[in-house]
């Protein structure tokens, strides 16, 4: 009498196990991702002497960021081969935290030129295009060694009637103290700061330079 019940309770556990082997994302082994994030505050700039120039708004419009890295995953190349950071992502897609990064920037320089925001776009003496084109730490030191942060992109600033344009590469190269992710994390700080303090100041320039 009791032998159904039993094969009963013995048929829902190897349901249940069947579940649980098929959703084991539901109950990972592995600790969760270390989330991070960078600022990429530039290097205080001195504040223009004499006469203060008039403002100018600049409108960003378009531009790329490269595939493999614009996500939340810190992409890695070791020659030829690509890979992510194990157990590390920042805390947003690198595309969006670039963005803000950008809008943070021109805030902080000392300068004319003025990011507009959404709706402003009216008001813009210029258009700012930034393709992020590289965006990666490279193991160029063996696998175990300090990896080399490398940030490039490609700006082009345009005036309200495309009369001129201006178009520029930044480079930065930076190499992170040791082969640790807070490490990596503060050589991309570094990085990016670097890249949208040029930036900022060409921009400022009205893209002379």
């Amino acid at each position: 009498m009791n032998a159904l019940p039993r094969l009963l309770r013995l048929a829902t556990l190897g349901v249940l196990a069947a579940g649980l082997a098929g959703c084991i994302s539901l109950f990972p082994n592995d600790k969760p991702a270390q989330l991070y994030r960078f600022d990429g505050a530039p290097a205080a700039a001195a504040g223009p002497g004499g006469l203060v120039e008039a403002q100018f708004g600049i409108a960003r419009t378009g531009g790329g960021f490269v595939q493999a890295a614009s996500g939340d995953r810190i992409l890695t190349m070791t020659g030829s081969k690509a890979a992510y950071i194990a157990g590390a992502r920042w805390v947003s897609p690198a595309a969006v935290l670039f963005q803000e990064a950008l809008s943070r920037a021109f805030e902080r320089a000392a300068g004319p030129a003025r990011l507009l925001q959404r709706g402003e776009v009216g008001k813009a003496d210029y258009q700012l295009r930034v393709d992020v084109t590289r965006f990666e730490t490279v193991y160029d030191r063996g696998e175990h060694g300090a990896p080399l942060v490398a940030v490039e992109l490609r700006a082009t600033l345009t005036n309200a009637d495309r009369s001129f344009t201006a178009v520029r590469p930044f480079r930065s190269e930076v190499r992170a103290s040791s082969n640790r992710v807070s490490a990596i994390v503060g050589a991309y700080d570094q990085a990016v700061g670097q890249t949208l303090g040029e930036l900022t100041a060409w921009a400022n320039n009205r893209g002379a330079g």
